[in-house]
């Protein structure tokens, strides 16, 4: 599904802003439960949709910064 000019995919008639960053590229979408997808662009996942609401659920940045567990000393 190609990403359109002002960041867009259509969906079932429906519009899911995704982000201009992505205009012009193809993204993928699967179904993982009822209603919820899920968009990946190349090895990434982005986030996650609502068919019904358009509502979109963002994943944790691959890129942020990691957070390591405390030490115990």
């Amino acid at each position: 599904m190609t990403v359109t000019t002002c960041g867009r995919i259509c969906y079932k008639r429906k519009k899911i802003n995704l982000s201009q960053v992505f205009a012009g590229q193809t993204v993928g979408i699967k179904q993982v439960e009822d209603q919820i997808w899920l968009t990946s662009f190349m090895q990434y996942d982005l986030n996650y949709f609502d068919d019904e609401t358009c509502r979109l659920e963002p994943l944790q940045n691959p890129f942020g910064p990691k957070v390591l567990p405390m030490s115990q000393e």
